[in-house]
């Protein structure tokens, strides 16, 4: 379910106190919902958490609700999902909507969390944490580069080198279509290792290492060399098919047409990392399965 707007009735109380006694939240998550202006009373947000309040008192909270997801590796303190193509990480505010977040918090209560992000389209390994201690951890983890991301891309054309593609990447100011970053010599250095390990008639498979993590580093990196990623809707499309994407207005029919695919071919593959001074390599070939269907 995500988000939703919860109605609740409120007597002369402090509403941080009520918060935690009534609503069910813990005293951090209280001051959150605050702090983001997520409740409100008689229609006017709540901005001090000190206030006493009477009468209607609404929150924002989330309720899980996902997909039924489990993980595919575990451990005390973090597990390890390979997400499907289409699955959402985080839901949207307000609307009811689905994701793996919510997979977590079912599982293993409110303070566990997500600790890196994956595109909605692109499938495979997603970590979470189960508990505060760990998500600090692995989330200065992955800011660090201490946590290795490999991933499989199936690219237009043959390409039959590896090459390291090191081209800065800056955020879109002046396209109407925000989402889609460039190559931009003021950008953010942006380093993407890339190495064929099949051909496909037309098609390459391709592993990518990620020297740094930006936005859409792969899939902008891959399209400024002439390979752009199979199913890509954004990146190697005119900016008008990328506006209807967006808008859900584009077939799937239509999709397939213009980019090749259903879904984006991009998958997350492998994760090597150190935790708690033990060493994990942790590898999904679901991808492989669907490369089979694609290709025969």
């Amino acid at each position: 379910m995500g988000f939703v707007e919860k109605e609740f009735e409120i007597k002369d109380e402090k509403v941080l106190d009520f918060l935690v006694k009534k609503v069910g939240f813990n005293l951090r998550e209280a001051k959150r919902a605050i702090d983001r202006g997520r409740v409100s009373v008689n229609g006017k947000r709540v901005t001090q958490k000190s206030q006493k309040a009477t009468g209607k008192l609404k929150c924002i909270m989330f309720e899980p609700n996902g997909y039924g997801l489990k993980p595919i590796f575990e451990t005390t303190h973090f597990a390890i999902f390979d997400k499907p193509s289409g699955v959402a990480i985080h839901p949207k505010k307000l609307a009811n909507t689905k994701s793996l977040l919510d997979d977590v918090r079912a599982l293993w209560g409110n303070d566990a969390n997500l600790v890196h992000r994956l595109d909605k389209e692109t499938s495979g390994l997603v970590m979470a944490s189960k508990n505060k201690f760990a998500e600090s951890i692995l989330k200065r983890a992955f800011q660090d580069k201490d946590i290795k991301k490999s991933y499989l891309a199936l690219v237009k054309g043959r390409l039959d080198k590896e090459m390291t593609i090191k081209k800065p990447i800056a955020v879109n100011k002046d396209e109407n279509i925000k989402v889609k970053v460039i190559i931009h010599p003021e950008g953010k250095e942006s380093v993407t290792i890339v190495k064929p390990i099949k051909i496909f008639d037309n098609y390459t498979l391709v592993e990518c290492d990620l020297l740094t993590g930006r936005q859409h580093q792969i899939r902008v990196h891959l399209f400024s060399i002439g390979h752009p990623i199979v199913g890509d809707p954004l990146y190697g499309v005119d900016n008008d098919f990328a506006d209807r994407y967006l808008n859900k207005l584009v077939t799937e029919k239509e999709r397939i047409e213009k980019t090749g695919a259903n879904r984006l071919m991009l998958h997350s593959y492998k994760l090597e990392f150190e935790f708690m001074n033990n060493k994990y390599i942790i590898k999904s070939d679901s991808f492989f399965e669907v490369l089979k269907n694609f290709i025969n």
